[in-house]
């Protein structure tokens, strides 16, 4: 057995360690590996004539249209404080129950997790946002940087998340790959639509066990929280004006964009532009949109769509000369003999993807780990759906755990020098179990990822 796939992946692996850029790392080392192995004759460099063909039709992809939208609309929402407002408002509503402030942070997380998508902006949004609030409240600084991370995290799995975009497309050539692989000449297929339908209950799942863990802590530990002592700290009457009007705008243009995709009225790529142009029309409601913050959000918008597309070009030339040396087959064969059948070769995968997940962003790991195990697994019957939204929660889990977590480091990165790391690892381990658990409900009970498509789509 020919093991110079794995070594091509290790090295990369490495490589990427010493701190090069992504795109370049995975198309050099491909290249490499490929000129050696055309000198020595394992490999045949004829195989690299798909390049162009497959680079085309990365560029022409009409699904992944909608990643520079849904970037255009998250950031069009970060910059213009519309988020901000929603939060200032929501927690004046709540401004006397206990845990209020917290409450606020998980509807508001999960309101711009549905609408940026990107789990960093998230995190450093809602830090800057709401941790110098909660300290001035006197919650406990362990539980106020935990509540923030967990729900920043909740990008990955909450549509339309950019996540699910990519991962929709790799999935759905992965899944006919397999189908074909079987004999199957008419695959069936599946869309980001799907996978946004599975993602909806995961994550309200998530989002409701945030909300239950808060209140039971508010309960059991209520110095970690205090509430305000007099109501003369604040206006005597809550502001549910000014709330539903902060409330509204977003909500409605969230439901608007994951309605038409759900409902099947638009493809994901139409509800994003709708979704962008309605971000524009907000800001310019509320006379936030300058010429400055404009050219900020296209230059956002510019870079990352320019490293997403990189990257996935990089991946395309590594993907091609992985399987010129048969790296396919002998992942194949590895998954075959493993103890466990399917569920052994699905836990190695997940554990594997979830290691990657401390130094590798999530688009790395979509473009790179996915198009490789992925017509394995499926192909050993495992349900393209249920497993897209297993490898988004297992992210999420990977991303919020110390001590490499990106959510950690992104959260690190605007709080304040008195709050000691180790306060932030005690703070997120509640929700790291939460989300465990969370994974193990989808391994019980897949259903969770799978009825609502089912009954949307049939």
């Amino acid at each position: 057995m020919d093991f110079t796939p794995l070594i091509m992946f290790a090295v990369t692996f490495v490589v990427l360690l010493m701190g090069y850029p992504v795109a370049t790392t995975l198309g050099g080392v491909a290249l490499l590996f490929a000129l050696v192995g055309t000198l020595t004759g394992a490999f045949d460099w004829s195989d690299l004539g798909f390049t162009p063909g497959r680079l085309f039709g990365i560029v022409t992809n009409q699904t992944l249209v909608a990643v520079p939208l849904f970037v255009f609309m998250g950031v069009v929402l970060e910059k213009t404080k519309i988020a901000e407002r929603l939060l200032t408002n929501l927690s004046s509503l709540l401004r006397y129950q206990r845990g209020g402030l917290a409450i606020t942070v998980i509807l508001v997380g999960m309101l711009m997790a549905a609408s940026t998508g990107i789990v960093g902006a998230t995190v450093v949004t809602m830090g800057l946002m709401s941790l110098p609030v909660m300290l001035k409240q006197q919650y406990q600084p362990a539980f106020a940087t935990g509540v923030i991370s967990a729900t920043g995290t909740l990008g990955q799995i909450i549509p339309p998340s950019i996540a699910l975009v990519l991962l929709g497309d790799v999935l759905s050539n992965a899944y006919q790959r397999a189908q074909l692989d079987m004999g199957v000449f008419a695959p069936k297929s599946v869309s980001v639509g799907d996978l946004f339908a599975g993602a909806i209950l995961p994550g309200l799942c998530l989002v409701g066990l945030y909300l239950i863990y808060t209140l039971a802590k508010a309960f059991v530990q209520p110095g970690s929280m205090p509430a305000p002592t007099t109501k003369n700290e604040h206006n005597t009457q809550p502001a549910l004006g000014a709330t539903l009007s902060a409330l509204f705008p977003p909500l409605f243009l969230i439901v608007a964009v994951l309605g038409s995709i759900l409902g099947g009225w638009a493809t994901p790529t139409e509800a994003a532009a709708v979704g962008a142009s309605g971000a524009l029309l907000l800001a310019l409601k509320d006379q936030q949109l300058s010429r400055k913050i404009l050219r900020e959000v296209s230059d956002q918008t510019l870079s990352t769509t320019a490293m997403v597309f990189f990257i996935l070009l990089g991946a395309s030339v590594f993907s091609l000369v992985f399987r010129g040396y048969g790296g396919e087959e002998l992942v194949h064969a590895l998954f075959a003999d493993m103890p466990g059948g399917t569920w052994g070769a699905l836990a190695i995968v997940m554990l594997v993807i979830f290691l990657l997940g401390f130094i590798l962003d999530f688009i790395e790991i979509t473009f790179v780990v996915v198009p490789i195990v992925g017509p394995v697994l499926l192909a050993m019957g495992v349900d393209p759906i249920w497993l897209g939204i297993m490898i988004a929660v297992n992210l999420q889990t990977s991303f919020l755990t110390p001590p490499f977590g990106f959510a950690l480091f992104y959260l690190r990165g605007v709080t304040t020098p008195d709050i000691p790391t180790t306060a932030m690892y005690r703070g997120v381990m509640p929700f790291i179990a939460i989300q465990l658990l969370m994974l193990g409900a989808l391994v019980a009970w897949p259903s969770l990822a799978t009825w609502l498509p089912a009954q949307l789509y049939g």
